[in-house]
């Protein structure tokens, strides 16, 4: 029998059960389906317990050439995934049967044993033994799933190749479509933009990106938006898709009408007959010219355009540069107002009242200057009503982009984070539970190593949901304003040499050197000052290299606590975005939360948090006590 899992800690557990159980033996282990199919060519098992999700390979594509190199092998997948449609697709694609991690070991144990004899497939279900274990990973799991029901705008759980797996009440409602008919479904064929969400698939599973929102056409009298996200293993591969769904039907009737308006005062601007309303390049060179231009000016179009400005001014002013200042004012203030003499074709003069505004296009850049002059003498209030509804076009123009940015920001970082919650909860959530259980009921049965490998796994899973926790509950208190700090004088040595000696038996693989001076006092809350120590190891195990270094020093008024490793340090790209929410370095397991605590407590108590990429070092700055030497 041949065991494929991502997680060790899960092969370990199945492989211990099997063993205890006495019906079978595992002869191969693997990670991913590259794993899987060279086992199954090289062993030939009678039995694969085959994963679903996982990084490189996924178990659903792995699944045909496994058949193709072991045809008698019996595969039982293994998913995180619960929905029906997968597990038929599971099925037609040749699987002998489809659990979920949700399955108690017994279970396991008596599928793959079943799968191996051959034994009737239409056979009762085999009782569950760990009721208790099962309780406690449902409440958990129906927790995310309240969540992600009761959210307001669409969402759904995908594979890799865009199958609906999993979604909410709400996708159902926006597509108005039943979720039985839903579910197995391509998510492109349901929107009816199929190659649209097929090239975003593309772009996030080949080419590496971490979101892509998407405009689909109108289905009926509904537009709707989707933002497609994914979520990767610690390795930086994807394991599946996340999609949010949203409907901006009324935001698309504002666009629209707001193009109307647009359009509705271009042809106004064409028709006015009684003020020059004209464009200029970032030269001042004319762009464009209307007829009221030609009536107030004398020139015609064909005429004019492509000339300099300054033929509408007097000799004078073209020799002291008149018109080549106002552009410069009008380029830097964004608009430029007089009154003055201006010349006509013919030479005669008359008295104008000028506006020059500077135009910028949608991503800011200058593109030109858009010029009205009117003749003093012409209705005043005609052109004073033209630039107030001019203005409102724009100001409506910018709060609507203002809310589509801001409304991009919150449905990336909610999507994200629902999906890498869920991610992280499931296995160590299993994990403690079933090893538990295997423990106190086969005590006297394991040995020395299976014990310590089970209470390891237990500890290591506990200290992840730990950690978890702790990083949401301490990010929404500093959202909502309302984390309590007790920040006063203490020695940073007496502090931080505890939560060292827990760092070293927390992380025995690692090697963490401290050089921290005596008599060295700060301005801080203790339990904190050892949260952003804990973080910041952490972070050096994770993704540094052996020796982790530990320093504080003073600096002026500061004190510094510096954590830095013989690692390769924070890639340029990743830089800016170090210490924001949810930044996990190219999709990297974790929530992303680690490095912006540390950065949010250390201002909270007068203090920061920065990277310096020469020493490969994070620093955190706190207020040097007053009574400090």
């Amino acid at each position: 029998m041949v065991l494929v899992d991502d997680s060790a800690d899960v092969r370990t557990l199945i492989r211990t059960k099997l063993r205890l159980s006495g019906k079978a033996v595992v002869e191969g282990e693997g990670a991913d389906g590259a794993d899987a199919i060279d086992l199954a060519r090289r062993l030939q098992p009678d039995a694969m317990l085959l994963d679903v999700s996982m990084p490189g390979v996924d178990g659903l594509s792995a699944l045909p050439r496994i058949i193709e190199a072991s045809p008698e092998t019996r595969i039982v997948m293994f998913s995180g995934f619960d929905e029906e449609p997968l597990a038929l697709r599971a099925l037609e694609l040749g699987a002998t049967s489809y659990l979920t991690k949700t399955s108690s070991l017994d279970a396991v144990v008596n599928e793959l044993v079943h799968a191996v004899t051959g034994g009737d497939p239409d056979a009762e279900p085999v009782e569950e033994d760990d009721a208790e274990g099962r309780d406690q990973l449902d409440e958990q799991v129906e927790r995310f799933q309240s969540v992600f029901e009761d959210a307001a705008i669409g969402m759904a759980t995908m594979t890799l190749h865009g199958t609906i797996v999993r979604a909410n009440d709400s996708l159902c409602r926006i597509l108005r479509v039943g979720a039985a008919d839903l579910l197995g479904s391509s998510y492109g064929e349901c929107l009816n933009d199929d190659a649209a969400v097929a090239d975003a698939i593309k772009a996030i599973v080949e080419k590496g990106a971490d979101a892509v929102t998407l405009e689909h056409p109108q289905l009926g009298d509904t537009s709707l938006r989707t933002t497609l996200t994914v979520v990767r293993d610690r390795g930086g591969q994807p394991l599946y898709l996340f999609a949010q769904c949203q409907d901006v039907t009324v935001q698309r009737n504002i666009e629209l009408e707001l193009r109307r308006s647009q359009q509705r005062f271009r042809l106004m601007v064409d028709v006015v007959r009684d003020y020059a309303i004209f464009m200029l390049d970032t030269e001042g060179r004319v762009s464009s010219w209307n007829l009221g231009a030609q009536r107030t000016k004398g020139w015609t179009a064909d005429e004019i355009i492509g000339h300099h400005f300054r033929v509408f001014y007097p000799r004078e002013q073209q020799a002291a540069h008149h018109p080549e200042h106002e552009l410069e004012i009008a380029e830097r203030e964004g608009v430029y107002q007089e009154e003055g003499w201006r010349v006509r074709k013919d030479g005669s003069r008359f008295w104008a009242h000028v506006t020059i505004t500077k135009v910028l296009d949608e991503e800011g850049q200058h593109i030109g200057f858009a010029k009205v002059t009117r003749d003093h003498t012409e209705r005043m209030q005609m052109l004073e009503q033209q630039g107030q509804y001019a203005n409102q076009l724009a100001e409506a123009n910018a709060r609507l982009e203002e809310a589509n940015a801001e409304l991009a920001v919150a449905a990336e970082e909610q999507a994200r984070f629902l999906a890498v919650t869920a991610h992280e909860l499931r296995s160590p959530i299993g994990v403690v539970s079933m090893s538990g259980k295997m423990l106190a009921e086969n005590w006297d049965r394991l040995d020395a190593t299976e014990r310590e490998e089970l209470l390891s796994s237990m500890q290591s899973s506990a200290a992840q949901l730990q950690r978890l926790l702790g990083d949401l509950l301490t990010t929404a208190r500093l959202q909502a304003s309302s984390l309590e700090l007790d920040v006063k004088e203490h020695d940073v040595t007496e502090v931080l040499a505890p939560m060292l000696q827990r760092l070293r038996l927390a992380h025995p693989e690692s090697t963490i050197e401290p050089a921290l001076p005596d008599g060295l006092r700060a301005m801080a809350d203790s339990n904190r000052l050892g949260q952003i120590l804990d973080n910041l190891v952490a972070n050096a195990v994770a993704h540094g290299r052996n020796p982790i270094r530990v320093a504080a020093r003073e600096d002026g008024e500061h004190v510094l606590l510096l954590v830095s490793d013989a690692g390769d340090g924070v890639p340029a790209e990743l830089r800016d975005r170090l210490f924001e929410r949810f930044a996990t370095g190219g999709g990297e397991r974790g929530t992303g939360l680690g490095l912006h605590i540390v950065r949010e407590l250390a201002r909270a108590q007068g203090g920061d948090a920065t990277y310096v990429a020469g020493d490969n070092a994070f620093v955190v700055s706190l207020r040097r006590a007053a009574t400090a030497s």
